[in-house]
This record gives structure tokens, C-alpha cells and sequence, in this order.
């Protein structure tokens, strides 16, 4: 009898372990929930978003570590079993100079083409996957970020992604975010080029070039569940799929950048010392310039 027990007291702990975490983030100050919190787990391609009142859910082993992070706040790494209450601290701006934006947008060029015009639309996981800019002298005529060009593949009618502009930090990895709050873009059903109007934001292109990448958002108003049966065994699960997809182009490039596990992870070509490019999936992202 005492072994039957002890049994079932290793399951229950083994089924605790791993089962589902929930809890809710909100603003330390205010106590407000925080809506659309990247929340990872540390070192791991397990990601999900926080809804729009702030509550969030993960399967996750509860002595694990969740990586919290969200445009404005400071980041915060917690343990799971610790997270069912998780309160963000803002960050502190220094005060910048209003600078109203000169732009007469007489002129306009497109940058970001590239030769393979060939997009594939797929599911990029939880990740945030980016397009690096270089900095050309021939922007300076040009130089404000006037829209940018997203092309998607959804399922749903009405999907939302958040879309995030990096400064390139002194290692030439995505660094300070450009803007102070989220822009989140609805995208409609079916394949689409979306232009979404950046004029408000007086964003200017830093001569050291930008990272643009996309967020997605792993709530449930992007989720759309799908039943798999396996032929061999005959039996089924629940697919969870969350749109809108972004198309990618495959390309060769120096390096390409993801953001995964809480961190930024780059990926190089390097063969007995020597460097050469990377081939792979970039997304296929346009930016419009103005002057």
C-alpha cells in the first residue's frame, strides 16, 4: 500500500511540475494590467503574449524561468511558480527635445527589395525574426521613415502583430528600441501587402542603419485551432496555429538575427576561420522613405 501511495504522489508532483502556469502582469506603479507582455522561457523557443488585460497562460515547469519583457518597462526574470502575480517597473526616459518634423514628402524611395521575389509564407514559431537596413549616404535626401511595408498570409479575419524598430548597438546586434510604445497592426484575411503610415512617429533613418522585425502575438484572438489526426495510430490532437504568418524571403546576408529564449541569438557562416554568408529566411519587409 505505502508504495501504491508513493506512486501516486511522484505522478501528481511530476504533473505539477509541468502543467500549465497562469497569472496576470501589471504596471508596479498603477497596479493596470499590461497588455501584449513578450513573456519567455529562459533559453528555451517557448514564448506567449499576455492578453489584453494582462493575463497570460504557459505550459511551463514551475522551477523554470520567465523572461517578462515590454516596450516602456524594465525587463524581469522570475521563476514560474513565482509568476502569478507579476508587477513591471516603467523605465525612466531622459526628456528628449520636441522636434517638429520637417518633412515636405516630395520625394520617395523604396528600400528592402531583394533579388528573390519568391515569398514563402510559414509559421516562424514564437520567435521575433528581423530585416537589418544598412545606412546609405543617398538617404540623407530622404531620410524619414515614411511607411513600412509588412506582407502577410492570414486565416483569420482580423490578426494582430506588433511591429518593433532597433538602433544597431555597438556589436551590430538589434539594441535600443525607436519607439516609446507599441505599434500594433491589424491584418486581414488572406495574402496581403499591408502599408502601415509611420508619419506620426518622426522617425528619421540613423546612419548606422535599423533593425525592423515583427512580434507575434500568442493570444487568443490570433489563435486558430485545427484537429491533426495521426493515419498510423488513428489518433488525434488539437493544432494550435496563430496568425497572421509573415512571408520571408530566402536570401544571403552577413548575419541574420532572432530573437529567442529571452535573448538575441545570431546566426553566421564561419569555415575554418574564414567567414562567408549565411543563407536563410529574412522577412519580406519594404520601408518607404520621404523627405
Amino acid at each position: 500500500m505505502k508504495l501504491v501511495v508513493l506512486i501516486i504522489v511522484l505522478f501528481l508532483k511530476t504533473f505539477w511540475v509541468s502543467a500549465q502556469t497562469q497569472g496576470i502582469v501589471k504596471d508596479s506603479l498603477t497596479g493596470k494590467p499590461i497588455s501584449y507582455v513578450n513573456i519567455w522561457v529562459e533559453n528555451e523557443n517557448i514564448a506567449t503574449t499576455s492578453e489584453e488585460d494582462g493575463t497570460f497562460f504557459i505550459t511551463v515547469s514551475g522551477n523554470k524561468n520567465l523572461i517578462f519583457s515590454a516596450l516602456g518597462y524594465e525587463k524581469k526574470t522570475i521563476k514560474a511558480s513565482q509568476s502569478a502575480e507579476v508587477f513591471l517597473n516603467a523605465k525612466a526616459f531622459d526628456l528628449e527635445e520636441v522636434v517638429i518634423s520637417n518633412s515636405i514628402e516630395t520625394k520617395r524611395i523604396v528600400i528592402g527589395q531583394t533579388e528573390n521575389t519568391i515569398a514563402q509564407a510559414f509559421d516562424n514559431g514564437p520567435r521575433i525574426d528581423v530585416k537589418y537596413f544598412p545606412y546609405n549616404s543617398a538617404y540623407q535626401k530622404t531620410k524619414y521613415l515614411k511607411k513600412i511595408v509588412l506582407n502577410t498570409d492570414s486565416r483569420i479575419e482580423d490578426a494582430t502583430v506588433k511591429i518593433r524598430f532597433y538602433r544597431v548597438d555597438t556589436n551590430g546586434y538589434p539594441g535600443e528600441e525607436m519607439l516609446k510604445k507599441d505599434l500594433i497592426v491589424s491584418v486581414k484575411n488572406g495574402t496581403r501587402s499591408n502599408k502601415i503610415d509611420l508619419s506620426d512617429y518622426n522617425l528619421v533613418m540613423p546612419k548606422t542603419g535599423l533593425f525592423v522585425g515583427f512580434e507575434k502575438l500568442m493570444i487568443e484572438k490570433n489563435k486558430k485551432e485545427k484537429t491533426i489526426t495521426d493515419q498510423n495510430t488513428k489518433t488525434t490532437q488539437i493544432q494550435k496555429i496563430y496568425y497572421p504568418f509573415i512571408l520571408y524571403n530566402y536570401v544571403e546576408r552577413e548575419a541574420l538575427f532572432t530573437f529567442s529564449g529571452g535573448k538575441w541569438n545570431k546566426q553566421v557562416m564561419e569555415s575554418n576561420g574564414l567567414k562567408g554568408k549565411v543563407k536563410g529566411y529574412e522577412p519580406a519587409i519594404n520601408l518607404i522613405l520621404t523627405n
